[in-house]
């Protein structure tokens, strides 16, 4: 077997490789050896392993604690012939497990948006003739042919490289192209620094190269991430957590409860078959039937409410998360910069010009000392010039919106050139190219000749260090030639840098040839000054960062970019400031478990981060008890965005893998929208604990009414058919109004919701004894009450019912604000509030008068007389909640420094 899994192929030279795989340069493979390791090392795409199949997922919706035991109440209900009882009891169930079902249909996407990330077809060299095949027959020891527009199929180590430029942002955050050459790097160097090889999935984008495949499949970059994506799990989130372990309790309670009241009555010699039912009935009033469909639902609406904001949901529990949020982790460029290079600032004749104005649109001042240029000063447009003819991008506007082609640091001097009211085109018309020396990683810079007036001149452009040691003189302000004062220009190269811009010199020379040579430009140049661009920050990103530490979250930075861009763009965007340092995947990959969780916690913005990095990032994030929400766009995002308790992926200008490894799609790209959609998160969190302070107590009180009933030894005044009744009309028509609040003004004030906080609290065992007891008392005693009085049987207990009913739309108006009385929320504000109301008072008119339904449920018309004793129930729960709430805010929270809270 080929040795591909030998590590370090960017640390040998190309002949080593060529002759470890016994491949030739020339030759290639011959096709009988590429067919024999097609056999032993498989196609050259990655595998997608099947997941779950549909039955599976359904069966799995019924393994939840309070679906054991509707079940088991359903059964036990058939088994007692009780067949109207177990009807809707085993509907219940499977209402919401479809809705479930439902939910989690789309299938885990990720891996084959992946395996449709690298090249369909590629040129490769074989038994010495250059054909054209398929990417997915590429073998180890391939020779493979790559132009500019190419897709690179597998990982290859380069061998001959002419001006080859690779775009990996995708694969390690590198916002501009790297130039590719064939000499090796140092061991310990990371992706981004690898600069002789070519990873699988990158994309060309100028130049031509020859590479040895070394790699294919699962065993590239591109595969290792998909192994990680695989091995990611995705997450519960902290409502389904806190759901899980409320849901264990209630089971542990219900059946306790059930237990008991089976217990007493048989020692007390009650039929065994009526304590049965009598338990099935308690467990039935207990369990919050309508919560699965509450939360869906309310959900769905936080779902729909987001979109109008730009941020498209595609898991459900994903929109709760956002509200539960501490730290987010985002990549920078594109998320919070504009992903365009802009000129920022210039020296030219030993003065500093700054450029205004983001992005590929021309539209912009060049300025001095503060003061807008009215004209460029000889020095300047020479720069400039120098730039625009210097270049190989072009620029373009198609609908009122700009476009490139080619290098966008290219694209940004022919936009500094047009702000400073020079175009290119005309610039090339006036001084054509007649030859050229493509930018190489080696030599580090590029050169133009052109005829200018009847004579030949070179443009150069390079790294600064390059450009000034072949300069002899330079220009002044006035276009003259001086003597050069390499020191200043440096001392000047260096400040930009330190401000986080990219930084590149320009000279020129007139020859009389009228063809470049390289050797020629070895000295004599005339140094033209420096162009210092950045990818500038989004200017909404800095607004919405400042919201995000008022409401309690850390931003964290992880990007593939230089530490020094990366710290800068942070200081500007106000994510760190001071004397804040920026740490690199270097540094990271010497930090154990413990280390990183601390740095983790302490640092915010990271650098030259690898794929397992980010990964091991919001790992240990996590492991300190952090929510993290992890943004990112590229293949080498998808392993942290799937393991992060909530992904977001960038929908504009995001690879497909990101998108599906992703819970949240921004359709802008803009870090803003995520802290709108936290604010819509939050909001749909505080609805979800609404519905669930109103729904649990009115369930307990079922419940007691039940327990109550067989310790008293009395008929039960409410049979489980009702029960259901009460618990799927009330949850649907007035719980679930609920979910349509609008979101309280004060919710990006509030610090986040503590991880692992519990749903049932103190506030809500305090609300639940007080409701359950209340609707106990009022339902109970009203039952007795009319029965004493000689009411039938069946009309005692539509008593009771309405009660109930009467008693959760009362207290349905303390729920629309837990914090305070319900009228300041608006009495309109929410109309299906109303509706939900309207409609529950119809069906009870159903419930009680109509023949049909008193049939099914053994209900009757109570005199009426009853009406008014429900009607005072229902007012006197409402009154005491309220002033239960005004109490509690004014001396309990004060006292013990809590106040009513959602997430309290």
């Amino acid at each position: 077997m080929t040795p591909v899994d030998s590590p370090g192929w960017h640390a040998r030279s190309h002949q080593e490789a060529f002759a470890t795989f016994q491949s030739s340069p020339v030759d290639g493979l011959a096709e009988e050896v590429a067919a024999e390791r097609l056999g032993v090392h498989g196609p050259n795409r990655i595998e997608v392993r099947p997941g779950r199949g549909a039955a599976l997922r359904f069966a799995l919706q019924f393994h939840q604690p309070l679906i054991y035991i509707l079940l088991a109440s359903g059964a036990t209900a058939a088994f007692l012939h009780e067949w109207a009882d177990a009807g809707v009891i085993f509907g219940v169930v499977l209402v919401n497990a479809l809705i479930g079902f439902i939910q989690e249909g789309r299938a885990e996407d990720a891996l084959a948006a992946l395996a449709r990330s690298v090249a369909s077809e590629v040129t490769v060299q074989r038994a010495g003739q250059r054909r054209r095949l398929s990417a997915a027959e590429l073998v180890p020891g391939d020779v493979v042919w790559l132009a500019a527009g190419d897709k690179v199929p597998a990982d290859l180590r380069l061998f001959d490289t002419r001006a080859l430029q690779v775009t990996e942002a995708s694969l390690t955050g590198e916002s501009t192209a790297v130039g590719k050459n064939t000499e090796p790097v140092p061991a310990d160097s990371g992706l981004a620094e690898r600069t002789c090889m070519a990873f699988a999935g990158t994309l060309v984008v100028a130049g031509q190269a020859a590479g040895l495949v070394v790699a294919t499949g699962r065993g590239t970059e591109t595969g290792r991430i998909a192994d990680m994506l695989e091995e990611a799990d995705t997450l519960a989130t902290p409502l389904t957590r806190a759901m899980a372990r409320f849901s264990s309790a209630l089971l542990v309670l219900i059946l306790a409860l059930a237990a008991l009241g089976f217990g007493v009555g048989s020692l007390r010699g009650e039929p065994w078959l009526d304590m049965l039912m009598a338990a099935v009935a308690l467990a039935v009033g207990a369990i919050p039937e309508g919560l699965p469909a509450a939360v869906t639902v309310t959900l769905a609406i936080g779902v729909a409410r987001m979109a109008r904001r730009r941020a498209i949901i595609r898991r459900l529990p994903a929109v709760e998360t956002l509200g539960s949020t501490t730290v987010i982790c985002s990549d920078k460029t594109g998320t919070l910069t504009e992903n365009q290079m802009t000129v920022r600032a210039a020296l030219a004749g030993g003065q500093r010009y700054d450029f205004s104005g983001d992005g590929y649109a021309p539209r912009g001042a060049v300025s001095a000392s503060g003061a807008e240029l009215t004209e460029l000063s000889p020095a300047l447009r020479e720069l400039l010039v120098a730039g625009a003819l210097c270049n190989d991008a072009g620029l373009r506007e198609e609908e009122g919106c700009w476009q490139i082609t080619g290098d966008p640091t290219e694209a940004a001097l022919l936009v500094a050139a047009r702000k400073g009211g020079l175009d290119e085109a005309v610039l090339g018309s006036a001084m054509p190219r007649l030859d050229e020396i493509a930018f190489d990683s080696a030599r580090q810079f590029m050169a133009t000749l052109h005829r200018a007036d009847g004579r030949c001149v070179v443009m150069l452009k390079g790294a600064p260090e390059v450009v000034l040691r072949r300069c002899a003189n330079m220009l002044d302000g006035d276009g003259r030639v001086v003597p050069l004062d390499a020191q200043a220009v440096n001392d000047v190269a260096r400040g930009l840098a330190a401000e986080g811009l990219r930084v590149l010199a320009f000279a020129r020379l007139s020859i009389a040839e009228d063809a470049l040579d390289e050797a020629a430009l070895a000295d004599g140049l005339c140094f033209l000054g420096l162009q210092a661009m950045l990818d500038p920050p989004r200017q909404a990103a800095i607004g919405a960062i400042r919201a995000c530490h008022r409401a309690g979250i850390t931003v964290k930075m992880i990007t593939g970019d230089h530490a020094v861009t990366a710290l800068a763009i942070a200081r500007q965007l106000g994510l760190v400031e001071g004397n804040a340092r920026a740490l690199t995947g270097r540094e990271l990959a010497q930090l154990d478990t413990d280390g990183l969780c601390r740095v983790a916690r302490d640092v915010n913005v990271f650098a030259r981060v690898e794929p397992e990095q980010k990964l091991r990032l919001v790992q240990a994030l996590q492991a300190n008890g952090e929510v993290v929400a992890m943004t990112g766009d590229g293949v080498n995002d998808a392993p942290a965005l799937k393991a992060a308790d909530i992904g977001v992926a960038m929908g504009a200008g995001g690879t497909e893998v990101a998108k599906e490894a992703a819970a949240m799609v921004l359709t802008d790209d803009n870090f803003a929208s995520i802290e709108a959609a936290v604010e819509e998160g939050r909001g749909v969190y505080d609805n979800l604990v609404k519905f669930i302070i109103w729904t649990l107590p009115t369930n307990f009180g079922e419940g007691l009414v039940i327990l109550f009933a067989v310790l008293a030894g009395v008929t039960l005044p409410i049979t489980p058919l009702q029960i259901l009744w009460i618990n799927m009309t009330t949850a649907v028509l007035l719980g679930l109004a609920l979910a349509f609040e609008p979101i309280q003004g004060d919710v990006m004030a509030r610090p986040p919701r503590p991880p692992g906080t519990p749903i049932v609290d103190r506030l809500l065992v305090r609300r639940i004894v007080l409701v359950g007891a209340l609707l106990l008392v009022a339902s109970f005693g009203l039952f007795l009450r009319w029965r004493g009085l000689g009411a039938t049987l069946e009309e005692a207990r539509t008593v009771a019912v309405n009660v109930f009913v009467a008693g959760e739309i009362a207290y349905l108006f303390n729920c629309r604000n837990l914090r305070g009385p319900f009228w300041r929320c608006g009495w309109f504000s929410n109309p299906w509030f109303w509706a939900g109301i309207a409609a529950m008072l119809v069906l009870q008119a159903l419930f009680t008068w109509l023949p049909a339904m008193n049939r099914v449920f053994a209900s009757a018309p109570p005199p009426v007389a009853a009406w008014v004793e429900i009607a005072a129930a229902a007012v006197m729960t409402s009154v005491v909640v309220g002033i239960e709430k005004a109490l509690a805010n004014r001396y309990g929270g004060r006292r013990r420094g809590e106040f009513i809270r959602p997430w309290r």
